[in-house]
């Protein structure tokens, strides 16, 4: 239990955003709940640091990050807390109780939602404060062990700089509807803190055309490292490169030190689902948001 000093919420700076990425790195574990990892936020970087600094919450004790809050959306906050403050009844009052008073600036009124590891006191007091879980819209998270060599997938495989950037744009954009990302966005996201542990990955059919993209994020040596995002172009689906860049993004972590590849997908995409399993990830427990009603 937390006693002594109030635990505060803040919106951090630039030197606080860098502190709340230390702190993830810092948390993340194997054989703990899916929880916020920095390639969370390292991904979010390609809009600037910061737009970054501005989606980030953080929850102090005697200057200590006890937590940290992303908003993912103007709608949905991603939590996670320090391991050691989980299960903390004086934390998860204090977290529910800023999540649900709009003038603290945390989540705005109407209806929203908290994502928090399932472990995590907050998913069995939030339901008494008017909350409750959201079933329609399970999350899947998957996860590859990389104690084991990786095998190198039939496909060819370039680490991306500020040559190919452009390149890995075109991928990713067309691997999603209504993407908005660019070379210059490829820039912005590279130049941040998290990018220091992480990797882009261009995948190329026999042809020398590129067909699919990844970005990979390490957490440090001995720590689970994540995929986010990856995509197969909208023409060249169905020949198995989806499975082929995943491989090739569980080997770049593997190069970089992490003790597994993990990836956090809708359960309502099958395709995704099946895809990470083609490539030896294995499904854990689904997930589910907590959701407040307008």
């Amino acid at each position: 239990m937390i006693t002594g000093m109030a635990i505060t919420v803040e919106k951090p700076g630039i030197d606080g955003l860098n502190e709340a990425v230390a702190a993830l790195r810092e948390w993340q574990s194997e054989g703990v709940a899916w929880q916020l990892h920095p390639g969370d936020l390292g991904w979010f970087w390609r809009n600037g640091a910061d737009a970054t600094a501005a989606a980030v919450r953080l929850w102090r004790r005697d200057g200590r990050i006890l937590a940290v809050g992303f908003l993912d959306g103007a709608d949905l906050l991603r939590l996670t807390t320090a391991p050691d403050l989980r299960r903390d009844e004086e934390l998860a009052r204090q977290l529910a109780e800023d999540v649900a008073a709009p003038e603290r600036g945390v989540l705005p009124e109407g209806q929203v939602s908290v994502e928090a590891p399932m472990d995590a006191l907050l998913q069995d007091v939030l339901p008494g404060h008017g909350w409750h879980v959201d079933e329609e819209e399970p999350w899947t998270p998957l996860s590859l062990d990389l104690t084991e060599p990786v095998k190198a997938p039939d496909l060819r495989i370039e680490t991306v700089g500020a040559d190919l950037a452009a390149e890995w744009a075109e991928v990713i954009g067309a691997s999603f509807t209504r993407s908005t990302f660019t070379a210059e966005k490829w820039r912005t996201m590279a130049a941040g803190a998290p990018y220091a542990d992480a990797r882009c990955l261009l995948g190329y059919d026999g042809q020398g055309a590129a067909v699919a993209a990844v970005a990979v994020w390490s957490a440090g040596p001995g720590k689970p490292g994540l995929l986010e995002p990856m995509g197969v172009h909208r023409d060249q689906r169905g020949h198995g490169y989806g499975r082929a860049i995943t491989v090739a993004a569980a080997a770049a972590l593997q190069e970089l030190g992490s003790s597994s590849a993990t990836v956090n997908t809708p359960s309502s995409n099958v395709a995704a689902v099946t895809t990470y399993k083609s490539g030896g990830f294995r499904p854990w427990p689904e997930t589910r948001d907590l959701t407040r009603d307008a």
